[in-house]
């Protein structure tokens, strides 16, 4: 695009020049622009740099100054370009470094997991929730917010599930309690002690688990877009049961048949608030966190989930944090979850969004509610 500034590049161009010989689809190259987008400090929204062309491509629209090839130059020291306010700042505040390791599960699987390494105060350990892979949770558009808020100024240690992201992809038992042995993998191959946890979405219902079994090493328990059942075992009328089938049904299709309709549907449950080519880069990521049988198999027992009986075991102090519109999991079950809950407390954030994206006002009172309850 730079070098083509004075055209709008057409998509099919950009398809051809940066995949060549492959079948790919547009919502590979909307990943790929966001990423660009990122890196250089721009946004969908102000394109001070790269400009959307509706139906038709995309522009290079910053100002731009052809100098001399640096080896060219004589008399003086080439001078950096001028850099974004917010590349400025990433630049200053250095890399997070991160280092991914793998270790293995008593019954023989393969986890992935990732550390920021020695930082002071309360380590925060995240359970696995699905649709993650480590290695692109980071920089990946949707979800790089998360990595980038949870391991500020803390160390954070995270991990894919078995059968997800850079774990074994095998076809592995799904079960609460082979899920709360594997936190026990991750985090005795961490050095992780005494530490905060974190659930999100179905990773909470592992966390309140994992909570309850083992006070010792449990001291803060932080809950966002949880719940205590699955769908199938909380719905409690016939129209409740027939819904419930239907959106496991309709799931299960869409990832075993890769029709990319059907998952743009279960995108939108998950990003209710989001444009339709955020789901469209959902969709693709699901196709690199797992296969399509295990995808079918995760969905089957998160609907069958139940930690109701474990949850007023949990004697840390915990936060409970939902979105007011959350249609995944309606804020009632966030009600639920924290009457179960002895002396818990519940935070309800404006927003639509069953996982908060880094544009919406939840995102960052959900930081700043985090980082006062974790050094309180």
């Amino acid at each position: 695009m730079l070098e083509h500034r004075h055209r709008v590049v057409p998509k099919r161009e950009l398809l051809e020049v940066i995949w060549p010989g492959r079948f790919v689809g547009e919502a590979a190259l909307s990943s790929a622009l966001s990423l660009a987008r990122r890196a250089i400090g721009d946004t969908g929204g102000r394109q001070r740099i790269i400009r959307t062309v509706h139906r038709l491509g995309y522009q290079f629209v910053a100002p731009v100054a052809a100098v001399a090839d640096p080896g060219e130059v004589t008399g003086a020291p080439p001078v950096a370009p001028p850099r974004p306010e917010a590349a400025a700042r990433r630049e200053a505040a250095g890399p997070r470094p991160e280092t991914i390791r793998y270790c293995r599960t008593p019954d023989g699987k393969r986890l992935a997991y990732a550390d920021t390494g020695a930082q002071p105060g309360r380590p925060l350990v995240k359970t696995a929730n699905w649709l993650t892979r480590i290695d692109l949770d980071r920089t990946e558009p949707l979800w790089a917010h998360w990595h980038e808020g949870l391991a500020r100024n803390r160390r954070l240690v995270r991990y894919d599930e078995r059968g997800c992201g850079l774990s074994q992809w095998c076809e592995p038992s799904f079960a609460v309690q082979d899920w709360v042995g594997d936190i026990d993998t991750v985090v005795d191959a961490a050095g992780v002690d005494r530490f905060a946890l974190l659930g999100v979405s179905q990773g909470g219902a592992t966390a309140v688990a994992y909570a309850a079994g083992r006070p010792e090493r449990v001291d803060r328990l932080v809950l966002a877009s949880a719940y205590v059942s699955g769908r199938q075992v909380r719905a409690d009328t016939d129209i409740d049961r027939q819904a419930a089938k239907v959106d496991l049904d309709l799931a299960r299709v869409g990832w075993l048949l890769q029709n990319p309709a059907l998952r743009r549907i279960f995108a939108a449950q998950f990003l209710a608030g989001a444009t339709s080519q955020e789901w469209d880069m959902f969709t693709v990521f699901q196709q690199q966190t797992t296969s399509p049988v295990n995808g079918a198999r995760f969905l089957e027992e998160f609907g069958r989930i139940d930690v109701a009986g474990l949850a007023p075991r949990v004697r840390c102090p915990t936060l409970i944090i939902h979105a007011r519109d959350d249609p995944r999991v309606p804020v009632e079950h966030a009600a639920e979850l924290a009457a179960r809950i002895p002396g818990s407390r519940l935070v309800v954030l404006d927003g639509r969004n069953h996982l908060f994206t880094g544009a919406e006002p939840a995102w960052a009172e959900f930081l700043r509610l985090l980082d006062e309850f974790l050094t309180a």
